[in-house]
């Protein structure tokens, strides 16, 4: 079932994260086309392109820890033989997901505040940015599932 739903998460993160990455790549081809033939741009673009780059950013990575191939900063554990690898992988990932549950928490707090004090013409921007909170939260879904699945029942997802 973990399986199924981890697969399920990628699936759904690979389509959003494809769609932002190529409307990433329209728009700015737009504004090059813009600025450069045209002597004008689009400001809005720029920001766009700045919470698209996030949407890659974030659901890039969720889908590259499902495939454990995300960066890992435990130096130590690479040079320690595969048995205390497989002991050390849901501690490593405990920790992943508390600290991307943490910055979640952050995360949202700071939405929070960027809803309340964003200029009604600006909400837009605010609402794309919604995916600090909702990105920090899939890293720590994906942590959390890693732990649950252990190193032997975790079949790469890609």
């Amino acid at each position: 079932m973990l399986a199924r739903l981890q697969a399920g998460l990628v699936r759904m993160e690979t389509w959003v994260a494809g769609l932002a990455l190529v409307l990433l790549i329209g728009l700015t081809l737009l504004q090059i086309i813009a600025r450069n033939f045209f002597e004008t741009g689009f400001p809005a673009l720029e920001s766009l392109a700045r919470v698209l780059l996030l949407y890659v950013t974030f659901l890039g990575a969720a889908i590259a820890i499902s495939a454990d191939h995300h960066i890992k900063v435990d130096l130590v554990a690479h040079w320690l033989p595969c048995a205390w690898r497989a002991r050390l992988h849901r501690p490593l990932h405990a920790i992943g997901a508390l600290t991307s549950a943490a910055l979640c928490w952050a995360a949202a707090r700071y939405w929070v505040d960027e809803w309340t004090f964003a200029a009604p013409s600006e909400r837009w921007l605010a609402l794309a940015g919604l995916i600090l909170p909702v990105g920090f939260g899939l890293l720590a879904t994906h942590f959390t599932l890693c732990v649950l699945q252990g190193p032997a029942g975790r079949r790469p997802v890609l």
